[in-house]
């Protein structure tokens, strides 16, 4: 349960920088061509770590409840 809660933060946290990362480019504050780039890149890189540990956990998972499930 806390993973989930953390996973939770860390998304609002995300979706947050975004939005005023956007907010910024449409004040023409910053630069957004190289910006958009850079925020495309790094959810494609958060995406492919999501996943990874995504499947380890599923995997892991598994074996710990099938070695709980032999131990009762």
């Amino acid at each position: 349960m806390a993973m989930k809660k953390a996973i939770i933060w860390f998304l609002i946290i995300l979706v947050l920088v975004f939005t005023i990362i956007a907010l910024l480019g449409i004040w023409e504050v910053i630069d957004l061509d190289r910006v958009v780039r850079k925020l495309l890149l790094s959810l494609v890189v958060i995406f492919a770590s999501g996943a990874v540990i995504l499947f380890i956990y599923s995997v892991m998972g598994k074996e710990i409840e099938a070695t709980n499930k032999d131990d009762h």
